[in-house]
């Protein structure tokens, strides 16, 4: 009886502490093809209620800013940087310094060139991080593959 007893609590106790790692950050990309074979990736951020992420702004006292690494290869260059809008500064008490976030949502662009009218991907990664007014999480890298389709636009290739 007593092992029965402790096994259950056990088990109770197990349940309780093994909760899902939290996720409060999901991200997708897309590809929006324009004219004259460039065209944006466009990587969004959904945010959950409460939590929020930062902007690619580097400030001295704050988090880790949201940054990315996209490889390149023969099918495609790189047009500018990646872009952003809708942060807005905000008084961190974590931080105890003005930094620029994003809550809900964030986009972020990123032009490109394309060298070819073929089919193919890209390797992105994302590194983030996320915080809420109690807790923030460690910076985490994501991976987002992208499958660029073939474009009907004319071209040498």
């Amino acid at each position: 009886m007593k092992t029965l007893i402790l096994f259950i609590l056990y088990i109770i106790t197990s349940v309780g502490f093994a909760q899902n790692p939290l996720e409060p950050v999901t991200w997708k990309v897309s590809y929006i093809e324009n004219a004259n074979h460039e065209g944006e990736i466009v990587y969004t951020a959904t945010i959950q209620d409460k939590w929020h992420t930062y902007s690619q702004r580097v400030t001295n006292d704050g988090p880790v800013p949201t940054s990315f690494s996209i490889t390149t290869n023969d099918n495609f260059e790189l047009v500018g940087k990646v872009e952003e809008s809708g942060a807005h500064e905000e008084y961190v008490k974590a931080f105890e310094a003005k930094v620029y976030v994003f809550e809900h949502e964030a986009v972020f662009k990123q032009k490109i060139k394309r060298k070819t009218n073929k089919a193919f991907s890209i390797s992105s990664y994302i590194e983030f991080m996320s915080c809420n007014d109690v807790m923030c999480n460690p910076p985490k890298i994501v991976s987002l593959p992208l499958n660029i389709s073939a474009s009907n636009l004319n071209s040498k290739n």
